[in-house]
């Protein structure tokens, strides 16, 4: 555990971007580490949405080009989050005509080097590209397909791959089977769509990059028409709040499963010895009542 907070703590003295959270200082002892690290006031920026009466394709793209400016400035210094995800994605104050976001949590973060292959299991299944699932070499573009996620979702209020159970999610995802639901996308423009079909792509070398990106034409228009296509067009804002809640509910019930996990040992030691300390009382209790029957017991007990 201390060797992944000192990676992290490496990759984070290296950054300074407006949309990433900085590392101010740093305590160690040999017990633990404390790092003091930006504040970040504004919540989730997907419950800042989930709070809004409407919000436009184009209010949508302004902060997507701000997360995609942030991992841009990351994979050019060979840097890859791998964990990109809507919890991790803040809003550094809310109240505030344009919120700046911050990408968060560089605890699975990786250097990368040229010419060193890396593999990782880790990640959560909804945002996972198909390479993490089957062990394959990891890189910049692995961190793509988590925006091309983000994107769906922000956009419908649907996971793409989301299944019944976490084994299910993984199987579509290795798959790439998704598609764009006529109920869910009906507000949406077809640049967008065109913009999460070159993340959401098997092959990483065939993903858009984050410098890709950020000339889509969904995301800075070459022409008027596509610039009034997504100014007219609108996120599924009924479908995302419920998404959203879900997904709240969600990380409360692995919160709350992870502390009962937890407390459970301890629970259960603490009632074996007040167990045991009672049954010492009643036996002293007995003996002192009647010596003979309390051992006629203990004999019986261990003849029987």
């Amino acid at each position: 555990e201390r060797a992944q907070v000192e990676r992290e703590v490496a990759i984070l003295r290296q950054l300074n971007h407006p949309n990433i959270m900085r590392l101010h200082d740093l305590f160690a002892s040999r017990a633990e580490v404390v790092l003091v690290l930006e504040l970040i006031r504004g919540g989730e920026l997907f419950d800042f949405v989930a709070e809004k009466e409407l919000l436009s394709e184009e209010e949508a793209i302004g902060f997507l080009g701000q997360i995609l400016r942030g991992v841009g400035y990351l994979h050019a210094r060979l840097i890859a989050h791998f964990d990109l995800k809507p919890e991790n994605i803040m809003l550094q104050e809310k109240d505030v005509p344009e919120p700046r976001v911050k990408i968060i949590d560089f605890g699975l973060a990786q250097q990368l080097e040229d010419g060193v292959t890396f593999r990782s299991l880790c990640g959560t299944p909804q945002y996972i590209a198909p390479e993490v699932i089957n062990y394959e070499p990891l890189s910049p573009a692995t961190d793509m397909w988590s925006i091309g996620v983000i994107t769906y979702i922000l956009l419908s209020g649907l996971s793409p791959f989301q299944g019944e159970t976490d084994a299910e999610t993984l199987s579509n995802v290795v798959a790439g089977a998704y598609e764009f639901e006529e109920r869910c996308f009906s507000q949406t423009s077809e640049m967008a769509k065109d913009f999460i079909r070159q993340l959401l792509v098997k092959e990483p070398g065939r993903r858009m990059t984050a410098a890709e990106c950020l000339v889509h034409p969904w995301i800075k228009p070459l022409s008027r028409k596509q610039a009034l296509s997504r100014s007219r067009s609108s996120i599924n804002m009924r479908n995302f709040r419920q998404f959203n809640a879900r997904r709240k509910w969600k990380l409360s019930y692995n919160t709350v499963s992870a502390c009962n996990r937890l407390c459970r040992p301890r629970l259960l030691c603490d009632l074996k010895k007040e167990d045991e300390e009672l049954r010492c009382c009643e036996s002293d209790q007995e003996e002192e009542r009647s010596p003979h029957t309390a051992l006629l017991r203990r004999r019986r007990s261990s003849c029987s």
